[in-house]
């Protein structure tokens, strides 16, 4: 996968995208991320990519014709790619939207700054904005990050099995069960002795129970829309009872 990104800060990325998981995939060939600075596309003597807002109000807006001439540029050398803005007012990033992206063969980013971009690139340029949470940042470069790393998990390969995405904290509308490692015993706290038996059914079980304890305590409202199976509704009926006793 291509994943173009447009902002006016590229120096924030490379640090981020160099290490760990997401720089392997790139040295393997699996994730292809490219910067494009929107600066020299400025058509504006000083090469500014903002101006005042029309109608008066605070702070300053990013002009449309750099961004438009930028997609322009980037859009000529990936014309299938999904274009998407980060911005507040977009659908929400999800698993299954993750999933979803995971499949384009490119997507260009756009990030926005200041007090957000003129109407007129996002008509021209956009396909669709995305959220990643209901909460604001001081511009999009944070929020491409986290969606380019949420979906690279999704592209085969990248982390080295093809199963681990799919049991990882909202992958079916849960969170995930508690992990441990070695050693078995730490300072009087031990290992659950399920998880050493070697038995793959139990440990398939436990976890599927612990999965819902933890929504259950943490985040109850996933479990209106996760995929409930019969057992899983008595599993919860009988955690349910539990915190009842236990309060």
């Amino acid at each position: 996968m291509t994943v173009d990104i447009l902002t006016v800060f590229p120096e924030m990325f490379e640090s981020v995208f160099a290490a760990s998981i997401l720089g392997r995939a790139r040295e393997q060939g699996l994730l292809d991320i490219r910067l494009t600075d929107i600066r020299p596309f400025s058509a504006a003597r000083h090469k500014n990519t903002d101006d005042y807002p029309f109608g008066g109000g605070a702070g300053m807006v990013m002009t449309a014709q750099p961004i438009m001439d930028a997609m322009a540029a980037v859009s000529a050398s990936l014309p299938n790619a999904r274009r998407i803005y980060l911005g507040p007012r977009g659908k929400k990033l999800t698993t299954q939207l993750a999933r979803e992206l995971a499949r384009e063969p490119s997507l260009i980013l756009l990030c926005g700054h200041y007090e957000g971009v003129d109407q007129r690139a996002l008509d021209a340029c956009i396909d669709e904005e995305i959220s990643i949470g209901d909460y604001i940042l001081t511009g999009g470069e944070l929020a491409a990050m986290v969606l380019t790393d949420c979906v690279a998990r999704f592209i085969p390969g990248v982390l080295g099995s093809s199963e681990s995405p799919e049991e990882e904290s909202f992958s079916d509308g849960l969170l995930e069960y508690p992990q441990y490692t070695r050693p078995r015993d730490l300072n009087g706290r031990s290992v659950p002795e399920v998880l050493l038996n070697g038995d793959h059914a139990k440990i398939a079980a436990w976890r599927r129970r612990e999965s819902l304890r933890a929504t259950l305590r943490f985040r109850p409202d996933l479990l209106e829309t996760a995929d409930l199976s019969p057992a899983d509704l008595k599993i919860l009926k009988e955690l349910e009872n539990e915190c009842s006793s236990e309060n």
